[in-house]
């Protein structure tokens, strides 16, 4: 094991201590009056009782998956015997990392409520730092387990002369992250389900039949919605993005090894183990080094009395660009370090995934935020009525579509071609695709500090409806309306951001996947002889069995998958969507139940069932998440079963590309209707409480399950149904019918 690899979990341990020490700071800080002390314990226990319901379901579903994986693994010998314990872990570490992020803001909310009535610095700072226990959490968890499978599995498979022992190392590691992949569906799919439930009942009852402001303590679904904001975009999001570092990092790893494997196609001398454990820790040094920068890039974000939303984005982006620009530096004395051939390459891999990101980023932003025309036009379309806001709103979710992909194209291009010295010959596929795996993990080196600046949004949310609820004035509010506001575009950046990692993570682990068919060859249906492309599976190369496979567009096995790939992204969005509809309306129900029964609400004499509100969103949540999910994971089963490889490949090309695009347009859409609303409520085009913030109201309505449950969960998907694939992979092979 070389020396520089315990930088990996020393970095795990510095985030795990900077996490708790940034909440143990936001725990000294005054919760406020009694009344805010009272909803924020409303909104903690809903929390609570909704993750320990969901955590429930999440237990028999990975307990049923380990027993398939052990008869996969003891029953039919075409598994690795630690697939269903490394499974299990990824998926233990996942829900941990959102239940801990969700337990910090849950805290803070009130907190920062009550820091805003001295400052909006001290709001943003505080709001910021509780956000970072998530980022830092998430990062801090993967590296530690990712630590601890590497040492642990080094120790305990044999060593091999011909370099199989890391590639075998790699591909049960892979593993662990389909099991944070399941997790965090589970936890993006019931999250977003409910807190959109919640959310769209309180908005379409309290603000647009009974015209009270959002927030208000008279609206029974209030309690859910804040409650929701948790479990979805704090919990969830944490459980998404711990799966997309922790994924893009394993497949590296895996491509890694098979790419420094064998004989240089350059000089034709063989390469040394050294060379290919370095090429393994790599992504894994990278990941650690950028966590070191994240911390300190937290303690850089502050900001000014009465700044404007362009000011408080650039506060938020300091620490974020300061932590992006030191990493290409630091990463270049990694690889140079390391000694990698074509070292410089490789770093310009990962640069090009760091700029993809900020690039997603930045289009995200322009396209969502209040400060820039295309939100500005939604809004101003609300003075011919709600039908022309949704209208608008579409058509700028799907042009926003085109610069993210764009993106992602060139990204994937410059990537292959930095990594391979600019050669397309078909000998340097392995560096191409290490390339575009390095850059997946430049893209969420700083991941810290990225995902801090995404939790940070449901925070200042949820201390939004705080100041609301206890009535803390126009001044407070007005702080808490610039955070949230914020939070609203950090969010739907976060979302492109995440989208956008998944898009290079799936391809990563697709090209993994033909590596995992190589081991099933090899080492696990013990036929490393036979002849793939007229050569023994022991020598055969990635395009050998690309070959065999028949992996062409001509090949009706591979156009079959692509149109089942796209079907896929079709039917999960419309099924989380009705999901979402389904359980709104018994909301909504409820609501007008609560007014039209409990005499006094309107006039604020009587106390709203709150708790009736959150039992409805926890039932449907629970109730509602379980098809999409396992549609997610039954069909590349079932797919590998009729079509095999071939099937599958075209499964998942059909699958990453829809996947990406539809889920850009869903999280655009949502965030830039939400931000219209907000844009409206600042006092423009008639102000809160007019027919056109109603219509904005209506488009935002028609956003939140776009933005907060089907677009976000799409990346999941995405990554989820290549793992089930990947570890499923000796099924296609052994028992295709096609």
């Amino acid at each position: 094991m070389p020396l520089i690899f315990w930088l990996v979990p020393v970095s795990a341990a510095l985030a795990l201590l900077f996490a708790y020490y940034f909440f143990r700071q936001m725990m000294r800080h005054p919760e406020g009056t009694d009344m805010m002390k009272k909803i924020a314990e409303h909104v903690r226990k809903g929390a609570s009782a909704y993750l320990r319901q969901q955590y429930k379901v999440v237990i028999v579903v990975f307990f049923i998956i380990a027993v398939i994986f052990s008869i996969l693994a003891y029953g039919l010998g075409v598994q690795n015997p630690w697939v269903p314990v490394a499974f299990i872990s990824g998926g233990f570490f996942s829900g941990l990392a959102g239940f801990f992020g969700m337990k910090a803001a849950t805290y803070a909310s009130a907190r920062v409520a009550h820091a805003c009535r001295t400052s909006l610095d001290g709001g943003l700072r505080l709001a910021f730092r509780s956000g970072a226990v998530m980022g830092l959490v998430v990062v801090g968890l993967v590296l530690v387990d990712i630590s601890l499978w590497f040492v642990i599995l080094n120790y305990f498979i044999p060593e091999t002369a011909d370099g199989y022992k890391l590639m075998t190392i790699t591909a049960i590691m892979l593993t662990f992250g389909m099991g944070a992949s399941t997790q965090a569906l589970f936890a993006r799919v019931g999250g977003g389900i409910y807190t959109k439930a919640a959310d769209v009942g309180a908005d379409l009852v309290g603000k647009v039949e009974a015209g009270i402001p959002e927030d208000d303590p008279r609206n029974p679904a209030t309690i859910a919605d804040n409650v929701g904001d948790n479990v979805g975009d704090v919990a969830g999001m944490g459980a998404d993005l711990f799966e997309s570092f922790a994924a893009s990092i394993l497949a590296t790893a895996l491509l890694g090894a098979a790419a420094f494997m064998g004989i240089d196609p350059v000089t034709g001398i063989k390469y040394t183990l050294d060379i290919q454990t370095n090429a393994v820790i790599a992504p894994m040094l990278i990941a650690a080094v950028g966590t070191l920068l994240s911390i300190a890039g937290v303690f850089m974000v502050r900001t000014k009395e009465g700044a404007t939303q362009k000011q408080l984005l650039h506060s938020l982006g300091f620490g974020v660009n300061v932590s992006a620009a030191l990493i290409v530096v630091f990463s270049f004395l990694i690889l140079y370090y390391l000694g990698l051939p074509n070292y410089v390459g490789i770093w310009g891999s990962i640069v090009i995934g760091l700029l993809a990101g900020i690039g997603i980023g930045q289009s995200t932003e322009y396209f969502t935020a209040s400060a820039y025309k295309p939100t500005q036009r939604i809004a101003e379309s609300s003075q011919t009525g709600a039908a022309t806001v949704i209208i608008n709103g579409v058509g700028t979710g799907l042009i926003s579509a085109a610069v993210p992909l764009g993106i992602i194209v060139v990204a994937i291009t410059l990537a292959y071609s930095f990594a391979t010295g600019f050669s397309f010959h078909v000998d340097y596929l392995n560096f191409g695709l290490y390339g575009i795996g390095v850059a997946a993990v430049g893209m969420l080196s700083t991941l810290g500090i990225t995902l801090a600046t995404d939790a940070y949004g449901p925070i200042a949310d949820n201390a939004g409806g705080n100041a609301q609820m206890c009535a803390l004035g126009a001044e407070v509010r007005a702080r808490t309306d610039a955070l949230d506001a914020l939070g609203n575009t950090t969010a739907a950046t976060g979302k492109g951001f995440a989208i956008g990692s998944a898009a290079l993570t799936a391809l990563a682990l697709l090209a993994s996947y033909f590596e995992e068919v190589r081991m099933m060859y090899v080492k696990f249906l013990d036929m490393p002889n036979e002849l793939i492309n007229g050569i023994p599976a022991i020598d055969a190369a990635f395009i050998d069995f690309v070959y065999h496979y028949q992996i062409h567009l001509m090949n009706p096995k591979v156009i079959v998958g692509i149109f089942l790939g796209v079907m896929s992204v079709f039917l999960f969005s419309g099924m989380t969507m009705n999901a979402v509809g389904r359980a709104a309306q018994k909301m909504v129900d409820e609501v007008r139940r609560q007014f039209r029964t409990i005499p006094g609400i309107m006039e604020g004499t009587a106390e709203p069932d709150y708790a009736r509100c959150v039992e409805i969103s926890t039932k449907g949540a629970q109730k509602e998440m379980m098809l999409p999910s396992l549609v997610a994971l039954l069909i590349p089963v079932i797919v590998g079963l009729v079509f095999g490889v071939a099937g599958i490949t075209g499964l998942l090309i059909g699958t990453i590309s829809s996947g990406f695009a539809l889920a850009i347009f869903m999280a655009n859409a949502g965030g830039a209707w939400d931000n219209a609303k907000k844009y409206v409520e600042e006092g423009h085009y008639g102000g809160k409480g007019s027919e056109n913030h109603k219509a904005t109201v209506i488009g935002d309505t028609v956003g939140d399950p776009f933005k907060d449950t089907s677009g976000p969960s799409l990346n999941i998907l995405i990554k989820l149904m290549v793992m089930a694939s990947v570890v499923t992979v000796g099924v296609a092979v052994s028992y295709s019918l096609l």
